[in-house]
């Protein structure tokens, strides 16, 4: 299980990165510029300023909040498939079982659980793609 769940994280950190260098990190950069030019205009009282700046973050949150929705929705799933296969394991294990039957079982699990991992990892290169299409039009903001 250890494998599998470095197999996930690995891909998942790979996307991250590459959503960040690619969208995020320039979407924050323009952020930075904008409050900065906020803060420069000495005729804007501290609540318009504060508005400005706000403003300035609001297309950032939502992409990054885009961005976090899409992998908890996708993880969420990989937990729903892992969870099934769990089950599928307590219907068939008895009250008492041996220990051959625990190892049996736990094998079981193991495939079962590494087929989510698989159909997960396939999933993940469309998620990226699907996401990156939606902040390259900037549809999430």
């Amino acid at each position: 299980m250890e494998e599998q769940r470095k197999r996930v994280e690995d891909h998942m950190t790979k996307i991250v990165e590459e959503i960040d260098r690619t969208y995020l990190r320039k979407m924050q950069r323009d952020m930075h510029k904008c409050a900065a030019q906020c803060c420069e205009n000495e005729t804007y009282s501290i609540q318009k300023v504060h508005s400005c700046v706000e403003n300035c973050s609001a297309s950032l949150n939502e992409a990054q909040q885009y961005v976090q929705g899409e992998f908890e929705r996708v993880q969420n799933r990989l937990q729903r498939c892992i969870m099934e296969c769990n089950d599928d394991i307590k219907d068939k294990i008895g009250p008492n079982p041996t220990q051959s039957e625990v190892d049996k079982y736990s094998q079981e699990f193991e495939n079962c659980a590494t087929k989510c991992v698989d159909s997960y990892c396939k999933l993940l290169p469309s998620l990226e793609k699907s996401m990156k299409k939606i902040l390259n039009k900037n549809e999430v903001l």
